[in-house]
């Protein structure tokens, strides 16, 4: 009984994981690209890498991964998936 208690809690807890807008890897890349252009450089080129690699896997049909690398290179130009989407950047 435990046991099923864990998995429960488990799978809830990883449901946003899978809950993946299905236009995420056709919107994010541009968005997080957008705001790379008003970054510091090293922010920028780190976050482009993640949006590349994300990119790969959307293509390679991991969306659930790809919202990782693209929540990562928003946290790298110091925002986050929720910003970009709404147009609002933190400071």
């Amino acid at each position: 009984m435990f046991n099923r208690a864990l998995i429960a809690i488990a799978l809830i807890s990883a449901a946003p994981a899978f809950a993946v807008d299905a236009n995420v890897c056709k919107s994010t890349p541009s968005a997080i690209r957008s705001a790379a252009a008003s970054a510091q450089p090293e922010q920028a080129k780190k976050a482009l890498k993640l949006v590349s690699v994300g990119e790969k896997l959307c293509e390679a049909g991991g969306r659930g991964e790809a919202v990782k690398k693209f929540s990562a290179a928003a946290m790298a130009l110091g925002t986050d998936l929720a910003a970009l989407s709404t147009g609002v950047t933190a400071q």
